[in-house]
């Protein structure tokens, strides 16, 4: 069967050079790899692919013209990424010159060098490093859709997600339908309160038209630089996308592959090169959907006799629940009456796993301005009347739903002894659909009068509370009980009483 070869990419006429396919004479060996899409023959120098004649719901490769669509797409789409690596399309013809199929040729490249097969050995660290170099680069030089407000918002994100768990319930006899329900539940969760992040990214710039299926497999660390191979050409819609969506479906590959530490330090680089600062909680909902999207390939692959594609689906899954459930967003009070500890586990709480924390003691100074003397400001007058105290819990929880709405998760530390704040921050993280964890710091009223004398003594805090404030807030909680929240006895061990709120916020 001839060949004949087109490089701008347009099936042309001109002949492609043959290639010495004898490993006796240094040749690499032939082989062939095969996807739920296509077939690539790997000859000599050259790396031949094929796409299979299917028809799925995103792709349409049923014909030999649509075929050749693809290839040319294939290669006009790659070039943006690696443009020496796709060498142009060629069509199969028979004696008599009829076309039977095409092909994209690329050059084929060393398999020492894969991604895939550095993450096991010396080099792991140093390439994951020059890959999110070029994953920055790239991104900083891709195409910008003109309407990134359409294209970001939550809704195309979510649609997304509709077509996944489509994809998976149509599997439903081979994959647990409680695991699909438990995604659906997380991913909508996460986008319900979220559609202020996903503005805000596209308002930066960070939608581009990116990889869309970038894989350890099809990424190569030279020793001149980074090729990326094989992106979703096909699909301009899902091809389209945020940044970190393409950094979390290689992170996804790489925790595969290699855990999550190495997949954490690609995410941190990417950062570093990008100049950019992504939330932790958008990363681990990305990483999620993209293992459902690999989910989703393993079953079709399951379809057309992979027999181990159905293990890589179930595996693929269990990731995906891991991140959605670290993608949670949670806002989390910590209270209780002065001397009781709360400051000092907000702070340790939200250090320990990087959250933001607000005090209603700064809140309060930045209102009101410093008090000159708090024994002339008993609960229920000044600075401590009801519509000053109110305002401070009004304004710590407009902040709060602002992060939250941004994907952050956020720490308040303050006495939370009346239920109509309580009750206002259980409105705020409804609104938001972000998860509300109570705390409620324990200690006797005579242990927190000898903690406020000493601190008043140092004069290292914030905190205006009195020995008579601190006893009229412990009347007031003995009051308006809290038994929604989760008591933290604060006369043992900081250590342990950090321990605690970490185990349960998490």
């Amino acid at each position: 069967m001839d060949t004949a070869r087109s490089g701008a990419p347009r099936t042309g006429e001109t002949p492609i050079p043959l290639v010495d396919l004898d490993p006796a004479n240094g040749a690499a060996a032939p082989a062939a790899v095969e996807t739920h899409l296509s077939v690539v023959l790997l000859a000599g120098t050259r790396a031949y692919k094929f796409y299979k004649p299917v028809t799925f719901g995103f792709i349409d490769a049923s014909t030999v013209e649509r075929r050749r669509e693809l290839c040319e797409l294939e290669v006009a789409q790659n070039r943006r990424f690696s443009p020496d690596a796709y060498l142009g399309v060629v069509a199969l013809r028979d004696e008599a010159g009829q076309v039977h199929d095409h092909a994209v040729v690329m050059e084929r490249l060393p398999a020492d060098r894969r991604l895939s097969t550095l993450l096991a050995g010396a080099e792991a660290e140093d390439a994951l490093r020059a890959v999110a170099h070029r994953l920055a680069t790239v991104h900083a030089e891709s195409p910008r859709p003109t309407d990134q407000a359409s294209e970001g918002t939550v809704d195309v994100v979510r649609s997304v997600w509709d077509d996944l768990l489509a994809g998976l319930r149509e599997h439903t006899g081979t994959v647990d339908a409680s695991t699909i329900d438990r995604i659906a539940t997380l991913a909508e969760r996460y986008l319900a309160g979220r559609a202020p992040l996903f503005e805000h990214r596209a308002e930066l710039g960070h939608v581009v038209d990116g990889h869309g299926d970038l894989l350890a497999d099809d990424v190569y660390v030279l020793h001149d630089g980074v090729r990326l191979l094989d992106c979703l050409a096909f699909s301009e819609r899902l091809r389209r996308g945020d940044v970190l969506a393409d950094v979390a479906f290689l992170a996804m590959d790489v925790e595969r592959l290699a855990g999550p530490t190495l997949a954490r330090q690609l995410v941190e680089w990417y950062d570093e090169f990008s100049g950019e600062n992504h939330p932790g909680t958008l990363a681990h909902h990305y990483v999620a959907q993209r293992a459902v999207v690999r989910a989703v390939v393993a079953l079709l692959c399951a379809g057309q006799g992979n027999a181990d594609a159905v293990g890589v689906a179930r595996d693929l899954l269990g990731l995906a629940l891991d991140h959605l459930e670290r993608s949670r967003v949670r806002l989390v009070l910590v209270g209780g009456p002065p001397g009781t500890g709360k400051t000092t586990v907000s702070e340790e709480l939200a250090g320990a796993i990087g959250w933001t924390v607000l005090h209603s003691d700064d809140v309060r100074v930045e209102l009101f301005g410093e008090a000159t003397d708090t024994e002339e400001n008993p609960i229920g007058e000044g600075r401590y009347g009801e519509p000053e105290v109110d305002r401070v819990y009004e304004v710590m929880l407009e902040r709060a739903a602002l992060l939250n709405g941004l994907g952050e998760s956020v720490v308040l530390d303050a006495s939370w002894g009346a239920t109509r704040h309580r009750e206002r921050a259980r409105a705020c993280a409804a609104a938001t659909a972000t998860e509300l964890i109570e705390f409620r710091c324990d200690a006797p009223l005579e242990v927190a009068c000898e903690r406020i004398t000493a601190r008043r003594r140092r004069g290292d805090s914030t905190s205006e509370a009195t020995l008579e404030v601190a006893r009229a807030l412990f009347a007031r909680a003995a009051g308006e009980p809290w038994p929604e929240a989760f008591a933290i006895d604060t006369t043992h061990e900081l250590d342990l009483s950090v321990r605690s709120a970490v185990h349960r916020a998490r």
